[in-house]
């Protein structure tokens, strides 16, 4: 045995975790099933789950006929692939390019861009190249990892149980009253954290309001981190694919594109987020400082995937992919005319596969989760879940298959 000299001391851990709920979001409502399938054994093949956006449909054939390829591939000396670069193939960074920003007349270049695993990874991970001392503006209700990895990072301050708010971050609450769409904030920010289409009240900005916020974020010094993974979602006219759209965001917005979503990949996994290298912190280029932390802490998405998500760029994979957002799009038609029907509140389920829903009165949102799971055997997301001013509301998805969504509304309608 040896004995060291000196005062023993423990190893201390992140205390910031400390901060979280004890679990995800999605963790709790998972837990929350699983305990009423246990206790319900003759129902847990009747348990319809329209709450975590995953999607339903399989892959298309353009990806699956390229994925046998790329894999065949690899099997051969001559073709074999290793490590992929880190910032991704030029052939997809190069694809993502001219069909994603340039054929809409952005002025985005490949070099721009970096390819990882997915959006949720990069959303994450992006707020290690800021200072500690950064503000960060949410909306309100907002995709909980945008605020639980600036709590992880000790950005947000202390808990108030009551208001169910950090101390130091900035919400804007998106609520009817305004639409959904948030308003500038009294106390300027340094990021700010945007999500469009919506996740979760399926809202929109029209190009003209994301003009006005790329202007404020220039005028104030502060940087727009924009989630577009649902962009493939927009049916109407005016409203913004990508923040570059508007004038001025090479020098005030970082954009964060999925796979997941357009083309099914949330098994497969692939994204990609575009740092323009105009966006500086006086004369530091946020493009070098992501270049070199995307080098230091990843190895790439293999090249196999990489394929894949080249093809989803072929004209039949454009042709492929519309005919599965069509499918999703008349789930979400379904669930928002069905449900007016009766009576409930519906908003969103236009420009994004997800339904906000006003609970009924008397009912907060995890009472409305227990009451639809017990009565109708149907599983959503409470509103509460997305921070307080999600509190009476309820999130419903799109992405199940159109007779599980039939036969879910048809339940919830006879309760």
């Amino acid at each position: 045995m040896i004995l060291w000299k000196g005062k023993a001391t423990m190893f201390r851990v992140n205390e910031n975790y400390l901060k979280l709920p004890v679990n995800y979001l999605f963790s709790n409502i998972e837990k929350k099933v699983e305990a009423f399938s246990k206790a319900h054994p003759t129902l847990k093949h009747r348990v319809i789950r329209l709450g975590i956006g995953d999607v339903t449909q399989p892959l298309i054939p353009a990806i699956i006929k390229t994925l046998h390829e790329a894999v065949d591939e690899m099997g051969q000396m001559e073709t074999f692939h290793g490590y992929a670069p880190d910032f991704g193939y030029e052939f997809l960074r190069t694809a993502i390019m001219k069909n994603d920003y340039q054929g809409r007349g952005c002025n985005i270049e490949a070099d721009e861009i970096f390819v990882s695993d997915g959006a949720k990874s990069d959303c994450s991970n992006i707020q290690e190249i800021f200072s500690e001392d950064s503000k960060i503006s949410v909306c309100d209700p907002v995709y909980p990892v945008y605020l639980d990895s600036n709590v992880m990072a000790g950005r947000t301050g202390v808990w108030n149980s009551q208001t169910k708010m950090f101390s130091k971050v900035i919400y804007m609450p998106c609520i009817r009253e305004n639409n959904f769409s948030p308003e500038f904030p009294k106390e300027i920010p340094n990021l700010i954290y945007f999500c469009y289409p919506n996740n979760p009240t399926g809202s929109m900005l029209t190009k003209a309001q994301l003009q006005e916020w790329v202007d404020y974020a220039n005028c104030v010094g502060a940087v727009i981190l924009y989630d577009s993974a649902y962009e493939a979602y927009i049916s109407e006219e005016n409203i913004p694919h990508t923040i570059y759209e508007c004038e001025g965001a090479r020098t005030c917005a970082i954009e964060f594109r999925s796979f997941s979503k357009n083309a099914g990949f949330t098994g497969v996994r692939l994204g990609f987020t575009v740092i323009p290298k105009d966006l500086k912190s006086g004369n530091v280029s946020l493009h070098n400082l992501w270049r070199r932390r995307h080098a230091t802490k990843y190895n790439g998405a293999p090249y196999i995937i990489q394929k894949a998500g080249e093809a989803v760029y072929s004209s039949e994979g454009q042709s492929q992919i519309k005919e599965q957002i069509v499918y999703y799009m008349k789930n979400a038609r379904v669930i928002c005319e069905e449900l007016k029907s009766v009576g409930y509140t519906v908003f969103g389920g236009v420009n994004a596969p997800y339904i906000w829903i006003k609970t009924p009165a008397g009912m907060n949102s995890w009472e409305f989760f227990d009451y639809l799971l017990e009565n109708a055997n149907v599983v959503g997301t409470p509103g509460s879940g997305f921070g307080p001013s999600g509190e009476g509301y309820f999130r419903l998805t799109a992405f199940g298959t159109y007779e599980n969504i039939v036969e879910a509304i048809e339940r919830i309608k006879k309760m």
